[in-house]
């Protein structure tokens, strides 16, 4: 009740606002109301979607009542209603386009100036694996645990994992260290790891839904300088440079071969995690999509042409 009084407020306060722009959606559960009432004002609103928030599934936590509080139809309405909608990947641009709505690619990025590479390198000797999600996701995390469990036969490490909403976890003969997340030490977190780790499960929730995905943890292991292992579902199979910033793997061969590779030689590890940093700065740091995000801006301000200058 609290937060939609607040989002009222942000309506009144938007009446002077050349141009709204609406992360995802005002309000996390329920009909699109807020955004109604500043399509309703005439104010133009520019849309950004970083994910396939119009596929419906059903959340293994919240299950059928998540579902229908979620009122997933609202990101149609909202796309129908928006100027402009910026999208984190291309599968989702392509969605919205047969909406009718222009769409600009605007893909997710990280500040490199605070997701960086520890200075003097880890100083630990222990190999350490990592994964940072949500409860949400840490089904795909189980999915290679087997992998890992192989891997602990010849291989000393410890998987690191943050954000999985478990109080405990266990694979056998592998010592894990799990954490809940934490802003304060998100980047510390992301620093530790040695190898990250993004596998993705599609036929656990919708295929549209996991191939929306916009890749950014992807990008904040590269902005820290590790390489990483990721499931080639969506944009993160567009991000990178395969072989040269990480490996990709959709079988459990795959992500036990390319883990082996990563954890048998530290000198790769270190050249592809140098490479993934480079490639961070070049495509996905802020200056250069902050004058894309003000364009997509000005042109839904001013109904004129998309233009960076």
């Amino acid at each position: 009740m609290k937060a939609g009084l607040l989002r009222l407020g942000d309506v009144f306060a938007a009446r002077t606002a050349d141009v709204v722009l609406v992360q995802r959606e005002a309000m996390i559960y329920g009909p699109p109301i807020i955004e109604g009432l500043l399509t309703l004002s005439g104010l133009p609103m520019v849309l950004d979607l970083d994910d396939a928030t119009y596929v419906p599934y059903t959340s293994p936590t919240y299950g059928s009542l998540g579902k229908a509080l979620k009122w997933f139809s609202k990101t149609d309405d909202l796309i129908r209603w928006a100027k402009v909608v910026t999208c984190g990947n291309r599968a989702i641009a392509e969605y919205v386009s047969s909406k009718g709505t222009t769409a600009r690619i605007l893909p997710t990025v990280v500040d490199t100036e605070i997701f960086r590479p520890l200075p003097k390198g880890r100083e630990s000797n222990k190999l350490v694996i990592g994964w940072v999600g949500t409860h949400s996701t840490f089904p795909y995390l189980e999915s290679i645990f087997p992998v890992l469990q192989e891997l602990a036969r010849d291989h000393q490490f410890q998987l690191k994992i943050v954000g999985a909403g478990k109080k405990e976890i266990s694979v056998m003969g592998v010592d894990i260290e799990n954490l809940e997340w934490s802003l304060d030490r998100e980047v510390m977190d992301f620093q530790s790891f040695d190898i990250g780790l993004y596998p993705i499960v599609t036929k656990l929730y919708a295929d549209e839904w996991a191939t929306g995905k916009s890749g950014f943890k992807a990008i904040q292991y590269m902005a820290v300088g590790i390489p990483y292992v990721a499931t080639p579902v969506g944009a993160i199979a567009e991000i990178g440079e395969i072989g040269t910033t990480h490996f990709c793997a959709s079988t459990n061969d795959e992500w036990r071969d390319a883990l082996n590779m990563l954890m048998s030689d530290r000198g790769m590890r270190e050249m592809m995690g140098a490479a993934g940093r480079c490639h961070a700065i070049k495509h996905f740091g802020l200056e250069i999509q902050a004058d894309r995000l003000a364009a997509a801006l000005r042109e839904a301000a001013t109904g004129g042409n998309y233009s960076k200058s």
